[in-house]
């Protein structure tokens, strides 16, 4: 059980690291995703593919 929760939290940091790079890479373009627990959960749940869709539908929206 605690492999699992220790598992979990460092895709949770692995997912916050992620968003914050593509904010560095980013910023310049004004194209910055807030990190916050939604898009940290969301991207730790479904992955790079739900960055890239968060990235998407930021670009759609704006």
């Amino acid at each position: 059980m605690l492999k699992k929760i220790l598992k979990f939290g460092k895709k949770i940091i692995l997912s916050a690291f992620f968003i914050y790079g593509y904010n560095l890479i980013m910023a310049p373009l004004n194209l910055v995703i807030p990190i916050n627990v939604v898009t940290v959960l969301a991207v730790t749940i479904f992955g790079i593919p739900m960055l890239l869709s968060l990235i998407i539908i930021l670009l759609i929206v704006f």
